[in-house]
């Protein structure tokens, strides 16, 4: 096993191999065009044209034929993270070619991504410092090789923080306002990836080469096309996949047969049936599946604790049996991921006995949460709750983190968090009843309470101000928690910590958001290879610009990588002022396809008004499906705001019924448009 001293001394050896290497020399110039090649498959047919020649020496053919066979491999594997136990054990990846081979300089190019792309998926190197650090240095360093040998290899220097534009650009229409116009972009640009990801990583079996557990994750960034919008094919890609893994022997009976934690039991499931229930609601057989995870959940996975209230027994369990281990006995904010697919046909159907469950099981929080023990303060809620005596925490010596799970700190405080105030709130939603309110407050109040006085010196793990500086991810629920009650007490929380969408909703701050859109768009619109092709890990296909802050590949921030936002593209196109796999408030979804179109919505709980743009040079014929409306009669008009004339351009009155929510209309090209849908 190498250290990664030794890995840095290999790095830094001289890549120029023998003397023998005159720029006239044919094998040398084929080396030099395959190591300047952007497309690994380019530099395979290089290699191999270089393998045909007949004239080539023993052992130079042997590093050859290992080389060609570890591209193929990169290429080709079905598993895209093939190198991952060797590169965690050795921050490096062995190639068989010798240091002294002409051909070694070519296994920079591989080595420094195997390396970041392993960093960027292990949380056990990411959120360490140091340890990530250690990472990040070997591939900047063997990125720097292969930069020195080959300089024209644009995708080696994109790693170096040189990006790659898009070829792909946008005319300016007349008319088209400043949000309309990094909206469609992004949505565009978004479209492109997924479908990037259906014409080439698609497996026979539907798989896209991160193994089940990773793939089924992709639908929570497509949600922006997938809820906002109808793809034929993006819908049949995910309808693919969902039938795919749940017809997999370990799903035969409604949930996994593998034993592991619930975080990662639940994800075969919960992200295969909840975007079916999206896209394709009134297939009952996804109902069904939904309905099946409430019946393991009563009958198999919770009990009623010491206490006497309900809660999951344990954090380890399959479809037929429970891990007892005391360690391991805990009900945690992470188990809604469990009935992720039941909460929202509750949501939907109003469901009297899942009424009664979910009920039940939230007042199990709403206790916890009110009590101060082992030092947790009064009104934050834990992360986990001890099976049978129904403490605060796990076995571990502190409240915060209960210690039953070997992944570091997935169920310490706040963990998933939002998972479960998001599921509070969706019981108020459902019952009416404001108890299911008080951990939501209390929460949102101690945040608001250390933003407007934080303490001077770093607070104690533990404490009500430690907890109070881990909860910067709270907008999206108290956001929610407003739409709901229209209440006023969390204004100034909403105003430090909200998102541009919902500034725009209660400001109505066009700006603002019109900016955030532009950064989203201007991330999207460099280094596709970076979400497409570079991607060795399918649970994080977003994350390459992660690589360019300080602590990142570059040692210091890179100002033209930015972030994607797709939650802020979700948001504006159906009106959810959150995310949307808990307690989704999705208001419309446009059964168009996500291209030449942007869509800005604000929604009420009796009303919505959307501000519409198409670019296509002709009229769009569409319909639009409306989720949050009651049922009874509505107006539906669409007036083209550019007009002198108030008068709608269209008006038709439609009925709104548990089987029917959908109208259709005819957007005019190339004019901004406001559509609104009133109860009559």
């Amino acid at each position: 096993m190498r250290t990664f001293a030794c890995i840095l001394a290999v790095v830094v050896l001289s890549a120029a191999g023998p003397a023998a290497r005159a720029d006239g020399d044919p094998v040398e110039q084929l080396i030099r065009r395959a190591g300047n090649a952007d497309s690994d498959e380019v530099r395979l047919s290089l290699l191999n044209t270089l393998r045909d020649r007949d004239d080539l020496e023993d052992a130079f053919r042997k590093d050859l034929d290992r080389l060609i066979a570890e591209i193929e491999r990169w290429i080709g594997e079905k598993s895209l993270d093939y190198f991952g136990k060797q590169v965690s054990r050795d921050i490096d990846y062995d190639f068989g070619v010798p240091e002294g081979s002409r051909l070694y300089p070519l296994t920079y190019i591989y080595r420094g991504r195997m390396v970041t792309w392993y960093a960027l998926e292990s949380g056990s190197v990411w959120k360490i410092p140091e340890r990530k650090r250690d990472f990040l240095v070997a591939a900047r360093a063997f990125f720097e090789k292969a930069a020195e040998a080959f300089p024209q290899n644009r995708i080696v220097r994109m790693y170096l923080g040189e990006p790659i534009p898009s070829d792909r650009q946008y005319p300016t229409i007349a008319g088209a306002p400043q949000w309309a116009v990094y909206q469609r972009e992004g949505l565009e640009r978004l479209a492109d990836i997924i479908e990037w990801w259906i014409d080439n990583r698609m497996r026979e079996d539907g798989q896209y080469g991160g193994g089940w557990g990773d793939d089924c994750e992709m639908w929570r960034w497509w949600t922006p096309i997938l809820i906002g919008f109808e793809s034929p094919k993006i819908n049949e890609a995910q309808a693919r996949f969902s039938r795919a893994i749940l017809s997999q022997p370990h799903m035969a009976l409604g949930y996994t047969t593998r034993m592991s934690d619930v975080e990662h039991t639940a994800e075969d499931s919960a992200d295969a049936i909840t975007p079916m229930m999206h896209i394709d609601s009134d297939n009952p057989d996804w109902s069904k599946r939904a309905l099946r995870l409430a019946e393991l959940m009563e009958n198999l996975w919770t009990g009623r604790n010491e206490r006497g209230f309900l809660q999951f027994q344990s954090t380890y369990f399959t479809v037929e049996k429970l891990d007892s281990t005391p360690a391991r006995a805990c009900d945690t904010v992470y188990h809604a991921r469990v009935v992720q697919p039941t909460l929202l046909y509750w949501q939907r159907t109003g469901d009297a006995a899942l009424t009664k469950l979910f009920s039940t099981w939230m007042d199990t929080w709403v206790d916890a949460a009110a009590r101060a023990e082992r030092g947790k303060p009064a009104g934050v809620i834990p992360t986990a709750i001890h099976w049978p005596d129904g403490g605060i925490g796990g076995l571990g010596p502190d409240w915060w983190d209960p210690r039953n799970h070997r992944e570091y700190a997935l169920y310490s405080f706040p963990s998933a968090m939002s998972m479960m105030m998001h599921t509070l709130l969706l019981t108020y939603r459902m019952t009416g009843e404001r108890e299911y309110l008080e951990p939501i407050r209390s929460m949102a109040k101690v945040r608001l309470d250390y933003l407007e006085a934080p303490p001077r010196e770093a607070p104690a793990p533990g404490t009500s101000a430690w907890c109070a500086s881990r909860l910067g991810g709270l907008s999206d629920v108290i956001g929610k928690y407003k739409f709901l009650t229209a209440s006023t007490e969390f204004d100034a929380l909403l105003s430090r910590d909200m998102s541009p969408y919902v500034r725009f909703c209660l400001a109505q701050d066009i700006g603002l958001l019109a900016m955030a859109l532009e950064e989203n768009a201007k991330a999207l619109r460099i280094n596709f290879a970076g979400y497409t092709s570079e991607v060795r890990y399918t649970d994080r296909i977003l994350r390459f610009p992660t690589l360019f802050s300080p602590d990142g590949i570059t040692g210091k921030a890179v100002p033209a990588v930015r972030i994607p936002n797709p939650a802020l593209l979700y948001s504006s196109v159906t009106g959810d002022p959150g995310t949307p796999e808990y307690f989704p408030l999705n208001a419309v979804r446009w059964l168009t396809p996500p291209r030449d179109i942007a869509a800005l919505v604000h929604a009420g709980r009796n009303a919505l008004k959307a501000e519409l743009f198409h670019f296509g040079d002709t009229g769009r014929p569409m319909a639009a499906e409306f989720y949050l409306l009651e049922p009874g009669a509505h107006e539906l008009s669409l007036t083209v705001d550019d007009t002198d004339s108030d008068a709608p351009r269209h008006t038709q009155t439609f009925d709104i019924t548990a089987q029917q929510r959908r109208v259709a209309f005819t957007l005019p090209s190339r004019r901004l448009c406001t559509l609104v849908v009133r109860r009559r």
